[in-house]
Formats: C-alpha cells, sequence, structure tokens
C-alpha cells in the first residue's frame, strides 16, 4: 500500500520505532524555530546542555511577541537573543522584521523538511509540505543539540478538498468550518492532511492559514502536498532551489476521509469564548463593534492585507470602530505598500502597527470594557485580549474589513463585488531583519540583562507521592489559564521564579502561595487539560512551585510532554467519574509511585485522606518513565552523558 504525504515525510527522519499509530517514535529534525517569549528560556536550556554549535540544518530565533519595551526586560532579554544566536550558529530575525510563522513560511520554509517550534502554531508551514510541530522549548533545544523528536505515531485523517472558494469565502473560513464539525479535541493525536483537487485552488498562504488553526483542532500538525503551487512561491521568494514535489501515492490511505466541498462555504465566525464555538456569520450579524484587527500568524499575510486594502478603496472606517492591522512581515508591509494598500487603508482610518503578534498574545491592542473586539486571530480564551470579560470573535479579513466598514458584524457578501487579489510573481526581497550566523563564533559575547535567571535544579521522583490537592478545575483549561501572558507577564519569561507568581492567577490568584505553603501539590483537572500555546511555562513555573503531579480526564499534547520534561507526573483517571470524589484541601498518596514508572506499571492506586482509593492511569513511554524518575529531562540527560542514569 502507498504512503500519504505525511508518512512519507516521516519514514524519511523515522530514527526510532515503527509507524504504528500511537506507538512511540522519534524524528531526525531538520529545522527549528524559536520566539522571544519562548526562546529565551529554551536557550538557556541549550547552553545547559553544553554543546557549541547547533546541530540542525537550520535553527532560526525569532523575536515577534515581547515587542512592547515599557522598560528594559523585553529589551534585554533581545541582546541576549541575538547574542547567543551568534554565538550558536542560528539565524536571528529582529524585532519588527515579522510573525515567526509568516517570516518562516517566507524565507526558510521547505517540502519535505521537518520544523519543531517553540510555539504552538508552528504548523503553519505544513502549507509549504513541511510535517511542522509545536513542542516545549526544551524539546526544541533537545533537537538543536541534535536529540530526536519524541512523540506517538499521529494518526493522520485526510481531509478531501473539492470545489473553489466562493467571492469573499477565504481560507479562514475553511478552518472554522472545521472547528465547527470537531471541535477543539477532534484533532489529538492526529495530524491533518489535505488532498483532492481543491487543493489545487489554494495559495501556499491560503494553505498556511489553514495549517495554522489545526492547531485549535489539537492536532500534532496539518500537511498539505507539495505541488506547482507550492513551486511558484518559492520561486516568487527566489528560493526555487528549495522545492521538490511531494504528494501522497494513488493508493495512500487515511485513517479517516472528511469531504469538504470549497464552493458551499460561507462566511464563518468563531463567537466568545473558544475557537470551535463557531456560526455562520449570518447568524450573528448586526452586533455592534468597537475593534477589528486584521493580523497574527493566522492572517496577517500580503493577500490578507491587501483585501481590506481594496476593499476600502472607495470606503471609510465606521466612526465607532478602531480599525488595526498588524502586518506579518516587513515583506509584506513592502510589497503591499508596492500595490499602494497602505495609502488606501490610512486614509480610511486604519491603525497601522509593527510587524508582530501584539494584541493576539496581549501584548497591547486590549478592547474597550463591554464591547465586541472582531480579530482574525488564532485564540478568543476568555480574558487573552487583556480585558476581562472580553467578547473577541475570530473571523476572516473579509468579515473583518466589512465589519470596520459598516460598525457591525457583517456578512462580507453584503458588499457588493469582492475584491480580485493577484499574488506576485516575484516578491520584493529584503532580508536585513535576518542576521545569518557567523562562521567563526569563539569570541562571541553572551550578553545577559539582570532580568535573565538561571534554571531551576529539580530534584528526582521520590518513592512515594504524599501530596494535596492545591487545585480542581474542569474541562478545556488551556495554557493561557495556567500561565497567563500580556504585557504585565510576558517580560518574566526568563524568570522563574518572578513569572511563577502569576501561575493559575486568572482563576485562583492564591494558588502561587497556596502551592508553596501546601508543597509537593498535585492538581486535578478535566478533559483537554492544557489546550493552547506550547508555554512551557505552564510546566515549569508549577513545578517550581511544588507541583509534582497532575491527574485530569485527558491532556493536550503539548502541555503533557512539557510537563514530563519538567518531572510532572500526568496521570489520567481510569474511571472519569472518580474526578468528582476528590476535593480540593483534600491530601492524596500514591505509594510506590517511582517503582511503577520504572516498572512499566499501567495504572497506580491513588489513595485520598477521605478513604477512597482508585486507580489512575500512566500513559507513558519508556523514555517518558525515565525522564519522570529522573526528575527532569535536563536531569535525565546529564545523567546518560555521565553514565549515571537511573
Amino acid at each position: 500500500m502507498g504512503l500519504n504525504v505525511t508518512e512519507k515525510i516521516i519514514s524519511g527522519h523515522l530514527v526510532e520505532g515503527e509507524m504504528t499509530t500511537g506507538q512511540p517514535i522519534a524524528l531526525r529534525i531538520d529545522q527549528t524555530l524559536t520566539q522571544d517569549a519562548t526562546g529565551t528560556m529554551a536557550y538557556l536550556e541549550f547552553e545547559a546542555i553544553g554543546i557549541d554549535r547547533v546541530k540542525t540544518e537550520l535553527s532560526v530565533s525569532y523575536v515577534d511577541h515581547n515587542l512592547l519595551q515599557s522598560d528594559f526586560r523585553n529589551a534585554d532579554d533581545h541582546r541576549f537573543l541575538q547574542s547567543i544566536a551568534a554565538r550558536y550558529g542560528i539565524y536571528f530575525s529582529r524585532p519588527g522584521n515579522g510573525i515567526c510563522h509568516q517570516v518562516h513560511l517566507e524565507r526558510f520554509a521547505s517540502p519535505g523538511k521537518t520544523l519543531l517550534g517553540s510555539d504552538s502554531h508552528t504548523p503553519t508551514a505544513g502549507g509549504c509540505g513541511m510535517l511542522a510541530m509545536g513542542a516545549g522549548g526544551l524539546d526544541v533545544a533537545m533537537a538543536m543539540a541534535g536529540e530526536p523528536f519524541h512523540l506517538n505515531m499521529p494518526e493522520v485523517v485526510g481531509i478531501r478538498l473539492t470545489g473553489q472558494l466562493q467571492p469573499w469565502v477565504s481560507a479562514k473560513d475553511v478552518i472554522l468550518e472545521l472547528l465547527r464539525r470537531l471541535s477543539v479535541k477532534g484533532g489529538v493525536g492526529k495530524v491533518m492532511e489535505y488532498f483532492g483537487p481543491g487543493v489545487g485552488t489554494l495559495s501556499v498562504t491560503d494553505r498556511g492559514a489553514i495549517a495554522n488553526l489545526g492547531t485549535e483542532l489539537g492536532a500534532t500538525g496539518t500537511v498539505f502536498p507539495s505541488d506547482e503551487i507550492t513551486r511558484k512561491f518559492m520561486e516568487s521568494q527566489d528560493r526555487a532551489d528549495g522545492w521538490q514535489p511531494l504528494e501522497a501515492d494513488q493508493d495512500a490511505s487515511y485513517a479517516e476521509v472528511i469531504e469538504l466541498d470549497l464552493s458551499s462555504l460561507e462566511p464563518m465566525i468563531a463567537c466568545p469564548s473558544s475557537p470551535d464555538n463557531v456560526v455562520k456569520v449570518k447568524e450573528v450579524q448586526g452586533k455592534p463593534v468597537a475593534q477589528v484587527i486584521i493580523g497574527s500568524c493566522a492572517n496577517s499575510s500580503y493577500r490578507d492585507i491587501v483585501t481590506a486594502a481594496r476593499a476600502l478603496e472607495t470606503r471609510q472606517i465606521s466612526k465607532n470602530v478602531s480599525f488595526e492591522i498588524n502586518p506579518g512581515s516587513r515583506q509584506v508591509l513592502e510589497n503591499a505598500d508596492v500595490q499602494g494598500a497602505l495609502k488606501n487603508l490610512i486614509h480610511a482610518g486604519a491603525r497601522i502597527h509593527q510587524c508582530g503578534c501584539l494584541g493576539c498574545i496581549g501584548m497591547g491592542q486590549a478592547p474597550a470594557t463591554d464591547t465586541i473586539s472582531l480579530r482574525t486571530f488564532t485564540r478568543n480564551f476568555p480574558g487573552r485580549s487583556g480585558t476581562k470579560n472580553d467578547q473577541v470573535y475570530l473571523c476572516s479579513p473579509e468579515t473583518a474589513v466589512a465589519s470596520a466598514i459598516t460598525g457591525v458584524i457583517t456578512d462580507p457578501r453584503d458588499m457588493g463585488d469582492a475584491p480580485e487579489i493577484a499574488l506576485p510573481e516575484k516578491y520584493i526581497i529584503n532580508d536585513n531583519g535576518i542576521i545569518p550566523p557567523a562562521d567563526d563564533t569563539s569570541s562571541i559575547e553572551i550578553i545577559r540583562g539582570p532580568n535573565i535567571k538561571s534554571l531551576p535544579e529539580f530534584e528526582p521522583l521520590p518513592d512515594d507521592l504524599e501530596v494535596t490537592v492545591a487545585l480542581k478545575v474542569e474541562d478545556n483549561i488551556t495554557t493561557d489559564h495556567i500561565m497567563p501572558a500580556g504585557s504585565k507577564i510576558l517580560p518574566l519569561r526568563s524568570n522563574v521564579p518572578a513569572i511563577s507568581q502569576y501561575v493559575f492567577s486568572a482563576i485562583d490568584p492564591e494558588f502561587p502561595e497556596r502551592a508553596k505553603s501546601q508543597a509537593p501539590v498535585i492538581i486535578l483537572g478535566g478533559e483537554n487539560y492544557g489546550q493552547g500555546s506550547s508555554r512551557e511555562h505552564a510546566a515549569l513555573a508549577p513545578r517550581y512551585l511544588g507541583v509534582r503531579a497532575k491527574l485530569v480526564k485527558s491532556f493536550a499534547r503539548i502541555h503533557k510532554a512539557n510537563l514530563i520534561n519538567f518531572g510532572i507526573v500526568p496521570m489520567t483517571f481510569e474511571n472519569p467519574d472518580d474526578y468528582n470524589r476528590i476535593s480540593q484541601g483534600e491530601k492524596i498518596t500514591i505509594p510506590g509511585i517511582r517503582m511503577a514508572l520504572l516498572s512499566g506499571a499501567e495504572t497506580v492506586t491513588v489513595k485520598s485522606s477521605s478513604g477512597d482509593t482508585f486507580q489512575a492511569r500512566l500513559d507513558l513511554s519508556e523514555r517518558d518513565r525515565f525522564i519522570l524518575a529522573a526528575g527532569s529531562l535536563l536531569n535525565w540527560v546529564k545523567a546518560k552523558i555521565s553514565g549515571k542514569e537511573n
């Protein structure tokens, strides 16, 4: 039987295991990316490994999240990142050069390669025929050191596209429709692979937008074939030599096939406060809007910006709307300007911001109280915008600009003829914002500001765990709930003691002090615990506070991996109803936890102070078990090097 595209890439990079769904495998990683919110810690971890230069084909450090410089901390981190990149052979994308996923798609993505990034939306590069995956910073640091990336072999779901998108309907509507059908849990443990005649109607940046929000499905990655559309895109970026054809074999199979007729799609919108709370725009049209933003890694390409500009050629922004543009890269900005797009946007009343994530990560652009904000962003989790009780809707650039004009949520098909956008055959390319690594790095000094603190050291797992339930939470807890972002907290990413004071602050501001006073502690949770961002601080900071285990109904993939990396034992209820038998504040004993891990036991006995006894599952690979016993991935790697493993 033939192979699909995902299987072809995996088989060409497989270094451990077999391609059996659900079984542990390890993949050679060709490229890595980091961004500044996760990168500072990732490079501290890389330094701790102790090698002289990255061993990947290509590694890039982007600065695109912490762009507001309200004090010294972000600027200090940027200098640290630039000096680290120079010292260890890493490309450095400077502040303002663009959002990592947009720039990587433009300048570095290559069909058939593997990419691991310390950002959950790294799968964007799947639009260029890559297997691109998000991970915690420590996993990325290991990949830069030449170590393979470990995961379970994903199930490959085929999404067969037919037809062609109608005017005013775009790629964002494709993925919003899939989120409506499948939910934020629908892609867990899966790679979503697109095929069929409809794929040929989508540009690479269209494909990137779809792949980007595959992350919100919980998917490990999203993969498109590499075809003539891909070749033309790489030619337009003056990178034709990196193109190769890559398509599924005629007799390839998928675990499941989802049919999607592009011609039948309508403009869609995700209502507050989850990316899968999706309805047709016409079902909510007429609601007054106060803020509209086009940008983020999902929708900040040349096509997205120019589409908005063309729609505004003879129109103005409503007087009640703040209409804002966050271009995805300097390349997007410059090429859009040549087409007269910036003039149209400025004349119509748009606010043009620098190229970066900005409001999507809560770095400015917070909406007004009790108002609706329409955003072409990736997530609308509660409070992520920076405003408590926010009302954030996610939509396409077409719906966004139509609503900005009318002042209410508007189906863009009501705006008359849709603008027709021709992509450049050759983009204007200026790589001055990307600093390549030097050949000789021996004399380069690493610059450290006072906010950069050393990595905490963590002790191995004890034979038995006696812990207090410090917090009990419900389903779909996100990494934003666990470790919030925003302009106040993001600058602390390189300072674990300081950032740990904000763990669960949106849910329970008393949690940090309670966890420290009761340590060691355990957290109980519901389904899909840890969905959302790849931020490893959602594991690292709780571990610093004394969290040694989490017991939930189910985990999101990246967060579970991060917990293992930092020595927090991830367990699931064998019987989900047992969740109701434990209360916050109870004491729990798990006797023989270390021996259970090392012996390969699939369950452990959990005893509560109320007298209840039940079973918890340990769905872990052999490698995971060794890491947990050692207390962290760094502990385990150092022990292997010294010959003192376990």
